[in-house]
């Protein structure tokens, strides 16, 4: 969306001396705009810190208002590995729940069948749907209250995706209808009536290799799920082995005199199916094309991957420095932003031509 300024910042507050450790007054003004604007307590992942500080200046809601899409409707399926870990360790959890108790269902996988675990979550919310739809179409004739009928009838007929918002009428529309087994169904299955977000998350490891034959399948089907591999080019959380991501002339467990083979390109070969949306993304690098590459994931009707670039620390390089890191790597050519929309097919090259030496960035990770 366009740009509106949602406020001046007159004075900065200074940048922590230790970005990992210190309380972060930037990410804690971010994390309330988000609240605001959302009505949730969800917290993106290190969003602020990632995101890198403020300065003076005027500062516009676009980051904030282009997230709004997903709000609380998201579940997510969430392959073994460092996602996993950070992801549902107890007690800290970056997934929380807003004021009406919603928030994102999330559930770890093997390492091997992740893709085959969300699409089943897939498989089961549509069928949940059409269970909901023939209750509703029983109901259309017994319910009182003509709005209630309208919101059945147009579910039933129109397949309508109705939000949170309108779905808490619905079940208080229900509620004050006679009370009758079939009401009390539409209730305790009123959650599908909001169209969930399916989200399917995992590393390289998973994507490129032990789970590729998963994720071929998934996205060469006709279903509305969303993948997000998080690509760090090698096996992160068993201790940095080589991966079919990881590139030539890289040095990794397995791999000591550095990977003989090319990397694999999984982009390319989700894009010559023609059936899914495919991005690649660094978000250290262009915040504003990786919020757009998740907008238009979300709402691409079918199949969807999402490849981001995700510095991990057998890169070999400081790791406070993750968000330069990130936008050195477009910069120099290493690591390409780019969306693809098999609708109109239409290939988009967001990012530009490299300015920063390829050689300069390989020399500042001690994998190469």
């Amino acid at each position: 969306g366009k740009p509106e300024p949602v406020g001046v910042i007159n004075s900065a507050p200074p940048n922590p001396k230790n970005r990992l450790i210190e309380n972060n007054p930037h990410t804690n003004f971010v994390t309330d705009a988000m609240r605001i604007e959302l009505d949730t307590d969800i917290a993106l992942l290190n969003a602020a810190n990632i995101r890198g500080f403020f300065e003076k200046g005027k500062i516009d809601s676009r980051q904030v208002s282009e997230i709004s899409p997903f709000k609380n409707k998201m579940v997510i399926a969430n392959a073994t590995g460092c996602s996993s870990i950070y992801g549902g360790s107890a007690p800290a959890c970056p997934y929380a729940k807003d004021k009406h108790g919603n928030g994102p269902a999330w559930a770890n996988s093997l390492f091997e069948d992740n893709a085959e675990f969300g699409l089943g979550m897939r498989y089961a919310i549509n069928n949940e749907r059409e269970k909901l739809k023939n209750l509703s179409s029983d109901a259309i004739s017994s319910v009182k209250d003509e709005k209630l009928k309208s919101y059945l009838n147009d579910f039933v007929e129109n397949d309508k995706k109705y939000s949170q918002e309108e779905t808490r009428e619905i079940v208080t529309l229900l509620k004050n209808e006679k009370q009758t087994a079939l009401t009390k169904q539409l209730i305790e299955k009123s959650n599908y009536f909001v169209d969930t977000s399916v989200w399917v998350i995992g590393g390289d490891g998973w994507a490129y290799d032990i789970g590729y034959g998963g994720l071929d399948h998934l996205l060469s089907s006709n279903e509305n799920i969303n993948v997000l591999v998080l690509d760090s080019e090698v096996y992160s959380n068993t201790g940095g082995q080589s991966s079919k991501s990881t590139p030539r002339g890289a040095y990794a467990k397995f791999s000591a005199n550095g990977k003989i083979t090319k990397k694999k390109d999984l982009a390319s070969i989700a894009i010559a199916n023609k059936n899914a949306y495919v991005a690649q993304i660094s978000l250290g690098a262009d915040i504003s094309q990786t919020i757009k590459a998740f907008k238009e994931a979300e709402s691409f009707d079918g199949p969807s991957i999402i490849i981001a670039y995700a510095p991990c620390v057998n890169h070999g390089f400081n790791m406070k420095n993750s968000n330069l890191e990130m936008k050195r790597a477009v910069e120099c050519g290493y690591w390409n932003l780019f969306r693809y929309n098999p609708t109109e097919d239409k290939f988009s090259l967001d990012s530009k031509a490299p300015t920063l030496s390829y050689e300069e960035f390989l020399l500042g990770e001690t994998r190469y």
